[in-house]
């Protein structure tokens, strides 16, 4: 195991972690290098290009903002999110960019930050190229980074053909696959959580990961609470949110419950939703393992919370280290990122990672929480990823929503069975992988297929 679930499960913003997250990553990155190579003083242009799918949807999805917030100093995490709009206009408007706030240089953001959705760059489609120039022009530093997913970004340096390196630290319960993963269960007689405590302590202490998921927890809540909260409309396509006002249609008329046993279901679609919406309109959500599908694995820990008897933050924990190991195999051995995969890599293993959680603090053994996770897996399979107008609201929002009911429905179906099934969790992410690969690039988040196309709309929609 090479991940943390700290690092599946994180902090960040909207409206996407490989368009979003990604890129502002690599700008830090990029910045601090420049100090690290003692560097940033003779700097006096940054140049930064965008390839592939980040080229295609990256102003819809903030690659530009990402970018520029990133070279300023900003993280995914400890932004401002009320304060972004104005940060990056200041920028804007004086053509000046205070690289981590500390040197200022010029900078025209259309010729300095290029977006090239008709080039891409080998190892994946996430591609960026940042430059640093003095003042007579000399290239000063040069770095390509892949953002793969979920936040993740890659160097140039560690790309490979089909993988990347990664620090190597001894755990006493390794896997690769779920088969060594129910192996050590098995052995050990303990759960899958149990497992994952046990790699994690490797790392950090016990209260620390306890802490750290619990605050992982609370932000998916405030998450929800703001996006029940908040009306009007969605940047962008200018949708009107929805989780408001369903919100208040259910809290007002809470007697529908006792007859109408469904209504459950209603409040799962509002979870997913509420997260959804913050998500689009940039505000704090927690990657769950993605931003596109960052609301099914809170909607599903929501349901457990509000509608199981008994859930406690050990509950909580004991979700989330489930949910991270099944999400460490799909980016493991697969891939969490739609521009690669296609939308089953972000939805499809949100829904299995969700899955396989609440089989877990339901009490199901570990063959039904890899059930859970395969049928969570299998029936999103070729999903593809077509964001009309390049923006993660149409069909993202409303996806994740049935992806949450599909989840809470994977684990009935596992906790029905005694765990065997005919299709196991490892061939089922084999295949997703596959699928993939095979699927054309315009179903792959570049918004050139599928309802991006058959739902056109204005250019400009995307400009916001």
């Amino acid at each position: 195991m090479a991940t943390s679930v700290l690092d599946l499960f994180n902090i960040g913003i909207g409206p996407s972690s490989s368009h979003t997250v990604g890129p502002m990553k690599a700008a830090l990155e990029f910045a601090e290098n420049l100090v690290e190579n003692a560097l940033l003083d003779d700097v006096t242009r940054i140049a930064v290009k965008l390839y592939g799918s980040l080229g295609a949807t990256g102003r819809g999805h903030g690659s530009d903002v990402a970018v520029i917030l990133g070279l300023i100093g900003e993280t995914p995490r400890d932004t401002d999110v009320e304060l972004i709009e104005g940060k990056v206009n200041k920028v804007r408007t004086a053509a000046k960019l205070p690289v981590l706030g500390r040197h200022v240089i010029h900078f025209e953001e259309e010729q300095d930050l290029e977006l090239l959705p008709r080039e891409q760059l080998d190892f994946h489609p996430n591609g960026m190229e940042f430059w640093a120039y003095n003042s007579e022009g000399r290239e000063l530093a040069r770095v390509i980074y892949y953002s793969i997913g979920g936040g993740f970004i890659v160097h140039e340096s560690e790309a490979a053909a089909d993988h990347f390196e990664t620090e190597t630290i001894a755990q006493p319960y390794p896997f690769s696959s779920a088969d060594e993963l129910l192996e050590h269960c098995k052995k050990n007689r303990k759960s899958i959580s149990e497992i994952m405590l046990a790699n994690e302590l490797v790392l950090r202490s016990g209260d620390q990961i306890r802490a750290e998921l619990l605050e992982i927890w609370s932000v998916m809540e405030e998450c929800v609470q703001n996006g029940c909260s908040r009306g009007g409309e969605m940047p962008g396509l200018k949708i009107g949110r929805r989780a408001n006002r369903l919100y208040q249609q259910l809290a007002s008329r809470p007697e529908t419950a006792l007859t109408d046993p469904l209504t459950i279901m209603d409040w799962v679609n509002l979870y997913a939703l509420a997260v959804n919406e913050e998500n689009a309109a940039g505000g704090r959500v927690v990657t769950a393992p993605t931003n596109g599908a960052a609301g099914i694995v809170p909607a599903v820990m929501h349901y457990y919370a509000r509608f199981v008897p008994g859930a406690n933050d050990d509950g909580i924990v004991r979700f989330l280290l489930t949910a991270g190991a099944v999400g460490i195999l799909f980016k493991t051995n697969a891939s969490i990122s739609g521009a690669e995969v296609g939308c089953q890599g972000e939805v499809g293993s949100a829904c299995s990672m969700a899955a396989a959680g609440l089989t877990e603090v339901l009490g199901g053994t570990p063959e039904q929480v890899e059930n859970a996770a395969e049928i969570g897996m299998e029936h999103n399979l070729g999903l593809t990823c077509d964001p009309v107008g390049g923006l993660v609201q149409v069909p993202c929002i409303e996806r994740n929503a049935m992806a949450a009911i599909k989840a809470i429905n994977a684990s009935r179906l596992a906790m029905r069975g005694d765990g065997s099934h005919f299709v196991s969790l490892d061939k089922v992410i084999r295949t997703m992988r596959i699928t993939g690969r095979d699927m054309k690039t315009q179903y792959k988040e570049t918004a050139q297929g599928g309802l991006a196309v058959t739902v056109p709309i204005a250019a400009t929609v995307v400009d916001c």
